[in-house]
């Protein structure tokens, strides 16, 4: 029987690559959505399936509190009405490992023209989604940090860290202070901590 510890070591190591790997990528991408989010007088709408809508989730509630109003509108429930929330001028961020989730480019291609549509996927500029997308940011990996190479692991680590980066450079961008911070954060530790 194998020994799940060194499994469970060797996933830290696989993401941390994963990760530092990301690091070294071209910034270009990631400075164009930035731009077009500043520049935009909508609304961000993040949306994706499965683990990527978990992650995209996460997301949308990062830039809430960091300055950037967003939601999240499951890509299922999108294509059942949700799509509705969608206006001209908006920002829809897609996010698909495959880049080929049914759901996701069904719901980007509801939106378009209308909406600014940044997507996120493992597969580079090839994907369908990448193909819709106005810019595309690349989240691709080795490979997944489970022992079968299988279960999103490394791939969402590495879309998570692009959406805290997205966030980040909003931040800046905007010059979002820890006063705003606080407006947005006023309860628990976090909030407590801002008050000193």
């Amino acid at each position: 029987m194998s020994n799940g510890g060194d499994a469970a070591r060797e996933a830290i190591r696989l993401a941390a690559e994963a990760v530092g790997a990301l690091q070294q990528r071209p910034i270009d991408a990631l400075e164009r959505a930035i731009e077009l989010i500043v520049a935009s007088s909508g609304r961000v709408i993040v949306t994706g399936l499965g683990k990527s809508g978990l992650v995209g989730a996460k997301i949308a509630a990062t830039l809430s509190s960091t300055g950037t109003p967003a939601s999240f509108v499951h890509a299922a429930d999108a294509l059942h009405g949700d799509s509705g929330v969608v206006r001209d001028g908006d920002v829809v961020i897609a996010i698909s490992n495959s880049g080929e989730t049914a759901e996701v480019c069904a719901f980007v291609e509801l939106v378009q023209p209308g909406a600014i549509v940044i997507g996120i996927s493992g597969c580079g500029g090839s994907s369908s989604l990448a193909k819709l997308s106005d810019v595309s940011l690349d989240a691709g990996v080795d490979r997944e940090c489970d022992p079968l190479d299988l279960a999103p692991t490394a791939s969402t680590t590495v879309t998570l860290v692009l959406g805290d980066a997205l966030a980040a450079g909003l931040m800046a961008a905007r010059g979002f202070t820890a006063d705003d911070f606080k407006r947005h954060h006023p309860g628990g530790a976090l909030g407590r901590r801002l008050d000193s």
